[in-house]
């Protein structure tokens, strides 16, 4: 029964994206394939311990939520068209352009990340029908409250629906103003599968970011040229190189500092130093995505945390506080800031974002470190104690109490 369980689990992780973007291609409704995908996925949580773990996960979970959104149809469709509304496949959609990707998922964020609906709404439908997290972890995510995530989410699906949203992949004009939208939600999504906000989910979801990865290869695929969806990609490869070290046998965080840097992944950070000097060669103005890849890529360079080059780090972060000054931003490059002038220069930098940062754990937790490097053990202690209270990740939590429990 245990690993009937954990299978299910398994495949709610692998199979969710799959299985929603497959039943929204046939229904053509967001609704209809969420509430199916779900049923379906409570169905194997009944049935798999006592008939057994099928073959194929993926395709049993398909053809039961099609059964179950064909059940809801005909329960809720009027008498006279539930047969005709039953029985809508989508198969016969006329084809994609000449060198369109075909892939359901990619579709399903196009539709998800559509420019009717705000930046929020975009990111957070995405993390829900692509990403699988519930509403309860992107309300953390977004530092909101769950009740307003799931309004926002209920909105942006009735919005999709009443606009007749289409269900593809957007035409090689459309693309450059559609995947700016695509690209956060793609982000977000990577960064909740790198350190999980899920209280009740394994500290890193591989899964997640695997799958990011792959619709942000489609996408550069889409767009070759485009100099922000190459430096996220690059972001993407250089943070997941380290995913195995940042979490230890005892299921702590390993900060960056910390990481058995001989266990990062030299393929993909190759790769990533490949892509990140690919757009330095253009001498076009970078993105975003580029100056945080190229910060990544400086971190990836240094054999050891002391060889690394933080007067660069600073630099990078200086050129992205110009297009993005978010405290966010301000935050990073504290902890840069810390390593070049010392810990007093960078806390006062940081306790001016107090206000805007007071209920994100990453800045209590900074707060904390740069009070004990300052001897300041009551004041980090505090500090600690609040990042403790925010983190909803199992390895930070282990991480910052650690560090709170070696104060004297």
């Amino acid at each position: 029964m245990t690993d009937a369980h954990e299978a299910a689990t398994r495949a709610h992780h692998q199979e969710w994206a799959r299985v929603v973007a497959a039943l929204t291609r046939r229904f053509g409704d967001l609704d209809i394939a969420e509430e199916a995908a779900a049923e379906a996925f409570a169905t194997a949580v009944e049935r798999w311990p006592a008939d057994g773990v099928p073959p194929n996960p993926g395709a049993w979970l398909t053809t039961t939520a099609n059964r179950k959104a064909i059940d809801r149809i005909r329960r809720e469709s009027k008498r006279d068209d539930k047969q005709r509304e039953a029985q809508m496949l989508r198969d016969d959609d006329p084809p994609q352009p000449p060198g369109a990707i075909e892939d359901d998922r990619l579709r399903l964020i196009f539709t998800c990340c559509h420019p009717a609906l705000a930046l929020e709404a975009r990111v957070a439908l995405t993390l829900r029908l692509v990403g699988g997290l519930t509403v309860a972890e992107i309300a953390r995510a977004f530092l909101v409250r769950e009740t307003a995530m799931e309004q926002r989410i209920t909105r942006a699906k009735a919005k999709i629906k009443a606009n007749r949203v289409p269900y593809r992949v957007p035409s090689a004009e459309d693309l450059p103003v559609r995947v700016s939208g695509v690209l956060a939600a793609l982000f977000l999504v990577f960064n909740e599968g790198y350190l999980a906000t899920g209280s009740g989910t394994d500290p890193v979801r591989r899964e997640l970011t695997a799958e990011a990865i792959r619709l942000t290869r489609l996408i550069r695929a889409l767009m070759p040229r485009d100099g922000e969806v190459t430096g996220l990609l690059a972001l993407m490869l250089l943070t997941e190189a380290r995913r195995t070290a940042r979490i230890s046998a005892d299921g702590e965080l390993v900060t960056l500092g910390e990481q058995d840097r001989g266990a990062w992944d030299t393929a993909l950070i190759a790769e990533g130093h490949h892509l990140v000097r690919e757009r330095l060669a253009t001498g076009e103005r970078p993105g975003r995505y580029q100056i945080l890849a190229a910060i990544n890529a400086v971190h990836t360079d240094a054999r050891d945390v002391r060889d690394t080059d933080w007067s660069q780090v600073v630099a990078l972060y200086d050129q992205l506080a110009r297009i993005d000054p978010s405290p966010i931003v301000v935050l990073n490059r504290a902890i840069a800031v810390a390593e070049l002038d010392g810990p007093d220069v960078a806390l006062a930098a940081i306790d001016r974002l107090d206000h805007k940062l007071a209920g994100y754990h990453a800045f209590h937790a900074t707060r904390a470190d740069l009070l004990r490097r300052l001897g300041r053990s009551g004041q980090s202690r505090a500090a600690y104690d609040r990042a403790i209270e925010l983190a909803g990740n199992t390895a930070e939590t282990a991480y910052l109490t650690r560090r709170r429990d070696q104060l004297g």
